[in-house]
């Protein structure tokens, strides 16, 4: 049985809940309290003690879009990744990881500092404003970020603008992106990881 380890206070893991769930692949989730995610048992699963960490057949495994694609690889069926060495392949990759290395960093910047150290977060709401456009640009006619079928990327920068509800500016974005997340969001299988990772 695969399992998905999950700690509470963080959306990340609902992304590889999300492609378990699109998949169709049973799974358990273990939830951990903040000093479960700090002990020994934890650290011998992810030596930072984060999460998500997937465990099938023995084999751990972390960062959500590894993890996403290390699931989209082994269900191609699915067609949750464009064929290896094709043009579309390279856009998927460039999108998920262009969410946790471009979008996340000043999201979380600005809404960590928006009451301590107003200056530092409104630069970091910059540049999270330019990676927001960054995909709303690419979405410019299309229902997708890569090819005209969901995938991982979708998966990736999807949750990943989600994290905006929290610090209260989800309602900020364009009509485009609020659009965007919303269609997704209507799929079964987001309903479905949703509930079961608790976002």
């Amino acid at each position: 049985m695969i399992r998905l380890y999950h700690r509470e206070g963080t959306g990340r893991p609902v992304r590889v809940a999300w492609t378990l769930e699109e998949l169709d692949v049973p799974y358990e989730v273990t939830r951990m309290d903040r000093e479960e995610g700090k002990s020994d048992d934890h650290r011998r699963r992810h030596p930072l003690g984060r999460v998500p960490v997937l465990e099938d057949g023995g084999q751990l495994l972390y960062e959500s879009g590894a993890i996403c694609m290390q699931l989209a690889d082994t269900h191609p069926e699915a067609g949750l990744l464009p064929p290896i060495g094709t043009a579309e392949r390279g856009m998927a990759y460039q999108w998920v990881c262009f969410a946790p290395a471009e979008i996340e960093p000043p999201l979380f910047e600005a809404w960590m500092y928006a009451e301590h150290d107003p200056e530092r977060s409104a630069k970091a709401r910059k540049r999270f404003d330019a990676a927001a456009g960054a995909v709303h640009d690419r979405l410019d006619g299309a229902e997708y970020l890569v090819g005209d079928r969901f995938g991982v990327a979708d998966i990736m920068v999807a949750t990943t603008l989600l994290f905006t509800v929290r610090p209260g500016f989800f309602d900020e974005l364009s009509p485009r992106l609020k659009e965007y997340v919303g269609r997704l969001r209507e799929r079964p299988a987001f309903g479905r990881a949703a509930k079961r990772a608790l976002l």
